[in-house]
């Protein structure tokens, strides 16, 4: 998985790319290898709000992108909230696919093994009409059988 890391005014350590390399393993192990992270930190510029530390995470998969953002007053705590949302997500989504295969499989083991449709039995052939490229001469009432 491809991690990517953006800072908006704020410096990334690299005490904080070990963190979160930490962290982001359980998740890299359950993701495909071009799957991509982009993570971005930044302070909310608000000195009213007390949650100033915001970090935000998009997960790129095949077919669906998840997103997580959280804030505290402490960039790490906000870094760990996001990854367990992630976390949180990918297993959702993993469980998805995995509950949809598991029942197109018993879909389709349940149609190949279906009861049989041939029998030893004659079936008569019945005409229900006119000639098909002939002339139909009209002295039948519609339906003869085939002897």
């Amino acid at each position: 998985m491809q991690i990517d890391i953006k800072g908006r005014n704020v410096p990334v350590t690299d005490d904080m790319r070990e963190h979160l390399d930490r962290r982001l393993e359980k998740i890299s192990r359950q993701v495909s290898e071009f799957a991509r992270l982009e993570l971005e930190i930044f302070k909310e510029p608000n000195p009213r709000v007390a949650d100033h530390d915001v970090a935000e995470a998009t997960l790129y998969l095949k077919g669906i992108t998840l997103r997580a953002r959280d804030a505290s007053p402490q960039m790490l705590h906000s870094l760990n909230l996001v990854v367990d949302e992630l976390a949180r997500q990918v297993k959702r989504h993993r469980d998805k696919r995995r509950k949809r295969r598991e029942q197109r499989a018993a879909a389709a083991q349940n149609a190949g093994a279906g009861p049989s449709v041939e029998t030893d039995e004659e079936v008569d052939v019945v005409d229900l009409g006119g000639t098909v490229g002939g002339t139909d001469s009209g002295d039948h009432a519609g339906v003869s059988s085939a002897a």
